[in-house]
């Protein structure tokens, strides 16, 4: 495959919607990229405030935040929960 519709970013964001506890390796496995790809778009996620983060124990819990705003003027107006809902994303957390 050369070439996906969503960015890894966008990926890394529908795994924390469906289990807001996943581990970063599972992410990994899923989306295709290193662990180390995912810990660097984590980050991004969080100090650019679509995602947060809680450590509990040995793991951390995510909790995304649905009012965030789209980034690219094409999306402009839309949020983070207006594309998981359009694409039928189970949410753990409302």
């Amino acid at each position: 495959m050369s070439w996906t519709f969503f960015t890894n970013h966008a990926h890394v964001l529908f795994c924390l919607a469906e289990d807001p506890d996943v581990r970063v390796r599972d992410i990994s496995d899923r989306v295709g990229i290193t662990e180390r790809a995912v810990q660097r778009i984590l980050s991004e996620l969080v100090d650019d405030g679509y995602i947060s983060a809680t450590r509990e124990g040995r793991r951390n819990h995510y909790e995304v935040r649905c009012t965030a705003k789209l980034r690219h003027n094409v999306e402009g107006g839309h949020n983070v929960g207006e594309l998981l809902d359009m694409l039928g994303v189970p949410r753990a957390q409302r």
